[in-house]
This record gives C-alpha cells, sequence and structure tokens, in this order.
C-alpha cells in the first residue's frame, strides 16, 4: 500500500469516526491494533479505541474533526486535526456548562498490511479542560 493510500485511510478514518461508525473503524485496524490516547496509556485492540472515543463523543454533542494537514512517509501518516464542540455530557468529571471547545491534536498512525496497526494521540488536556471550566462557560 502506497503513502498516499495510506493518507486517504486516515481521512476515511476521521469522516467514520466524525459519524459514530465504529463498524468501519474497527475493519480498518490489524488485528494487533492499539491505540495510545497519551504516551503511556495503551489502549489494545478496536474495543480500547472505541470505548475511549464513544467517551469523548458522548461528552461532546456536536463535535467535527478537521483534518488540515495530513504528511505520509514509508508505513506512518501524521495527521493534524482541529477538534470542536458543545459540551452536552460530562468530560473527566466536569458537568456540562454550554462550554464549546475547540483544540488542536497530532495523530500518529501506522500502518501494516493495509491496516492501521497503531494510533498515537497528542493533545493538550489541560486546554480542554480551561475552556470547559472557564468563567465565560457558565
Amino acid at each position: 500500500m502506497s503513502t498516499g493510500a495510506h493518507a486517504g485511510l486516515v481521512h476515511r478514518f476521521y469522516e467514520a469516526l466524525q459519524q459514530g461508525d465504529y463498524d468501519t473503524l474497527t475493519d480498518m485496524f490489524h488485528p494487533d491494533f492499539v491505540f495510545h490516547p497519551q504516551i503511556d496509556s495503551p489502549r489494545p485492540g478496536a474495543a480500547g479505541f472505541v470505548d475511549a472515543e464513544k467517551k469523548q463523543f458522548d461528552a461532546f454533542s456536536d463535535i467535527r474533526l478537521t483534518v488540515l494537514d495530513t504528511v505520509a512517509e514509508a508505513d506512518k501518516v501524521g495527521a493534524y486535526v482541529v477538534v470542536e464542540g458543545d459540551q452536552g455530557g460530562d468530560y473527566y468529571g466536569i458537568p456540562p456548562r454550554g462550554a464549546r471547545v475547540r483544540f488542536s491534536m497530532f495523530n500518529l498512525f501506522t500502518f501494516k498490511d493495509g491496516k492501521i496497526i497503531e494510533k498515537r494521540a497528542h493533545y493538550n488536556l489541560a486546554d480542554i479542560m480551561d475552556q470547559l471550566t472557564a468563567d465565560s462557560a457558565a
């Protein structure tokens, strides 16, 4: 599979995630898939990823994912993504107060046999928490 095909799969990944199509996402994963939502917190298997992402989507009623850029080399694709949404549920113990969040994240995908074998995410959780607890969110 070419780097262009890998980058295309990453775009389809975000389309499926935006739609909450976890079956399609699961089909994109290699049997040995591991998700790293932060550096030292691996979640093995599709179920680990789906569990983590459903919690995010449950907390934000209208979450939007916009892929601004991808870079591909060999078996890796980096994706720079902007996430926006209104808090509609609890997020790490913070009750909904009508806050709108907007943050960026970087994800590094690794491929094996045409499937995603690893996804690493980097985002600033403190920034998200600050947005949710700011006085203007009340």
